[in-house]
């Protein structure tokens, strides 16, 4: 199953513990496939250093490596027009078209509303985890 990740799951997946890190567990282990783009992975550097700088102890390259590495990356062409009402993060949607992905990972409340676009379940991340990972 393919599934694009919000930076504030991946970023909590990486720092924190609870549904984001059960996401990004079932990646490791194989169960669902990481996609991203370049700008979403330029955003996961940047805020993840953000917090590496707040959270010393945990040391964030490793992970990113594993991201660099092993999530597909795909060529997302950006929309004619804003679909978000921030269109920073059309990305995420845009980089979902271009996978063939028809999830999205998000907590964030203007994403969801706009869930449906072209086929794409925008999703919580317990919402995720409880309808696909079956792990609570």
């Amino acid at each position: 199953m393919k599934v694009v990740l919000d930076t504030n799951v991946f970023i909590s997946g990486v720092f924190f513990s609870g549904p984001p890190y059960q996401i990004l567990n079932a990646w490791r282990d194989g169960k669902i496939q990481l996609i991203i783009s370049q700008e979403i992975l330029s955003e996961y550097w940047r805020v993840g250093e953000v917090f590496a700088d707040k959270f010393p102890l945990i040391d964030l390259q490793p992970i990113l490596d594993l991201v660099t590495i092993e999530a597909e990356l795909y060529d997302a062409k950006d929309f004619s027009e804003p679909v978000c009402s921030d269109p920073d993060d059309d990305k995420f949607l845009a980089c979902a078209i271009a996978s063939g992905s028809r999830i999205f990972v998000s907590g964030d409340k203007h994403l969801i509303k706009v869930s449906g676009f072209e086929g794409i379940e925008v999703l919580k991340p317990g919402e995720f985890v409880k309808r696909h990972l079956q792990i609570i």
